[in-house]
């Protein structure tokens, strides 16, 4: 080989060799997250022991006991009830069944409007409908919550609505004085969805008390998990009342609750309404009770982390997402992220972040995507009768991450270099490698 031709191949092999060495302190390898996202909480070992236990006898239906002091799912009523600050608690098989229940024992008649979040999950319109009464919706903010103005404009264009009911949408709270001063101004009855909001105050009180009567979820995502359940929670007693009997106390079964009032109250209800077998059973009972005394210790474990990633992903990414702001008077539950993409970012770069993330192991979800189903315009059981600009612009840059309790403290430094990085490669802000 002549002299010139190798002298041309070696400078040609150093400049590549350059030029590699180059890009690898530019393109650092990409961060890749290995656990998954869905890891629930898991449950205590005295919650698995009582749940065998229960198994061993059973002794799995709530009624089969002597007595209400017997019950495994009366003294879980009776936690949640301490937990929350209310007199009356009636267990039930999931959260959607509560909401329905508040809906039908507040008085709901078929037909009826009720006013509620348009950014919610499907469940709540779904509870409405099987309710018998007719969604009308609310636009949510920027902060994903309820808004005001338009909740007091809906007010008066639907003279007829009877129930607000608003969704704590992702543990995140309205400004409860002004929906309650509004709801009372018109007459109008609020219920209160906390199926998110479990631990969650305002002004010091545990949500759930603003409104008559609320409802919340041991789902398995949520803060106490039974894979599925859920409870009403209210001081009323006649809603208490027919909730019971609503969920299955027929004939003198009411007597084996300890959260509910007193006969007087029953009376002749369990020959009134229908029984729709809606009860909790023992073995859910039993696997909550212990994560009840754990709560305030993980919501402590939540904000703590919620606050690192949220100010991480402020400090670097600022410039291209806001995070959602907290209603003064909240105190809040952060087991979840949110966070608002601009809009200057365009559809194709939302897209490609969503799939850089998933990628490297992190799925985030796209609210306003269109096979979401906290995305209004998927209710084709329950459609808006009028649009929702504010909501769906809103939706349209909306994410969430979901914030695993059983995760280690570096897993979340992860998680945001993988939401950074994915925000880098979908801005071509950085040229990061695959």
């Amino acid at each position: 080989m002549p002299a010139t031709r190798f002298t041309k191949l070696a400078l040609a092999a150093v400049v590549t060799l350059a030029a590699g060495t180059n890009a690898l302190l530019t393109n650092p390898v990409r961060t890749v997250i290995t656990r998954d996202i869905k890891t629930p909480d898991p449950v205590p070992q005295s919650g698995i022991d009582e749940a065998v236990s229960l198994m061993s006898t059973g002794r799995m239906y709530r009624y089969n006991v002597k007595d209400a002091e017997s019950s495994t799912v009366s003294k879980c009523e009776v936690e949640i009830a301490e937990y929350t600050g209310h007199k009356y608690c009636v267990a039930l098989n999931s959260c959607g069944s509560a909401i329905m229940l508040m809906m039908k024992c507040a008085g709901l008649e078929p037909g009826d409007e009720v006013l509620s979040n348009a950014f919610t999950f499907g469940a709540v319109p779904s509870a409405i409908e099987h309710a018998g009464g007719k969604a009308v919706y609310v636009e949510s903010d920027y902060n994903h919550v309820l808004d005001i103005e338009d909740l007091e404009k809906k007010l008066v264009e639907y003279p007829n609505v009877k129930f607000c009911l608003i969704s704590h949408m992702r543990g995140k709270l309205a400004d409860m004085d002004a929906v309650k001063d509004a709801c009372d101004r018109h007459n109008v009855v609020l219920l209160e969805d906390c199926a998110h909001s479990l631990g969650v105050e305002w002004k010091g009180t545990h949500s759930g008390h603003v409104g008559k009567v609320a409802a919340i979820s041991a789902q398995s995502y949520k803060m106490i998990n039974s894979g599925e359940g859920g409870f009403l929670i209210t001081d009323d007693a006649e809603i208490a009342a027919k909730c019971a009997v609503y969920a299955g106390a027929y004939e003198g079964l009411a007597a084996k609750h300890t959260t509910v009032p007193g006969p007087e109250v029953f009376a002749d209800l369990p020959n009134q309404i229908p029984n729709y077998s809606l009860r909790m059973s023992a073995v859910s009972a039993a696997i909550i009770r212990p994560q009840i005394l754990t709560l305030d210790e993980r919501r402590e474990k939540y904000n703590k982390r919620y606050a690192f990633v949220t100010e991480q992903l402020v400090e670097r990414k600022g410039h291209l997402l806001s995070i959602p702001v907290n209603t003064p008077g909240m105190t809040p539950v952060h087991d979840s992220l949110q966070f608002n993409l601009n809009h200057d970012i365009t559809d194709e770069q939302v897209q490609k972040f969503l799939d850089e993330a998933a990628t490297h192991g992190l799925p985030v979800e796209l609210f306003g995507h269109k096979s979401n189903a906290r995305n209004f315009i998927n209710w084709k059981f329950a459609p808006a009768d009028q649009p929702l600009p504010l909501t769906a612009k809103m939706l349209s840059r909306a994410c969430d991450v979901r914030l695993p309790l059983m995760w280690d403290d570096k897993d979340f430094e992860d998680m945001v270099d993988v939401l950074c990085e994915s925000l880098d490669a979908a801005m071509a802000e950085g040229d990061v490698m695959a």
